[in-house]
């Protein structure tokens, strides 16, 4: 639903108008000539997409187009709600078979709680953990799209892009922080999960790779 999909607008380098998708089509609208929506450039805040919008017509027109472009969900999730099942829940666990070598079995029976909450414990972990690199991986690729479309052609372009995905925030912040100040304050609004939690990567023994190497977001 486009009331749900938050993005910025950019006319130039500066910030037109930023918040859900229908109030930015709104006041681009009341606010700007047929010749400046031309020239707009509207991003998806979550993925740093850019967003096609055709703006002819009223702004009706244009939000009823939008609405059928992304689906209009609000009237589907209401009604494939699963239905609950009467009564209290079911809170047992699932039993199966682990093949595992007999030191591994030992050092598991040795845990607090024994070999079954051990494993829980390990594989909870192992989900949260993969949970942060996911974000941290969308972060990026979001931040990527952004810059490649409009910073691209800035001073230390590449730099600031190698120190994206080389986790060093105070570095990749030194190398935009000369950037049209509303593109430099959205890359940092964008970028805000690509970096690990508490600690910045050491890049002294880093190898620059050559732009065309790092990773490509889809």
């Amino acid at each position: 639903m486009i009331n749900d999909l938050y993005c910025t607008a950019f006319l130039g380098v500066g910030i037109i108008a930023s918040g859900s998708l229908q109030h930015v089509i709104s006041t681009v609208k009341e606010t700007l000539d047929d010749r400046d929506l031309t020239q707009l450039l509207i991003f998806d805040d979550s993925t740093g997409k850019q967003i096609d919008v055709d703006f002819r017509g009223k702004t009706d027109d244009v939000l009823k187009r939008l609405g059928e472009q992304f689906g209009d969900l609000s009237s589907t999730e209401g009604n494939h709600q699963p239905t609950r099942p009467v009564g209290r829940p079911k809170l047992g666990v699932v039993s199966g078979e682990v093949t595992l070598l007999p030191r591994h079995w030992e050092w598991l029976k040795s845990q607090p709680g024994g070999a079954s909450v051990t494993l829980r414990k390990l594989v909870d972990e192992a989900r949260h953990a993969g949970g942060k690199q996911s974000k941290i991986r969308e972060s990026q690729e979001a931040t990527h799209h952004f810059m490649t479309a409009m910073a691209g052609n800035f001073p230390q372009y590449e730099e600031a892009l190698r120190e994206l995905y080389a986790g060093d925030l105070e570095r990749f912040y030194h190398f935009i922080d000369d950037w049209a100040p509303d593109i430099r304050n959205h890359i940092k609004k964008i970028a805000a999960n690509s970096f690990p939690e508490g600690k910045e990567l050491a890049v002294e023994n880093l190898r620059l790779l050559p732009i065309a190497e790092y990773p490509r977001p889809n």
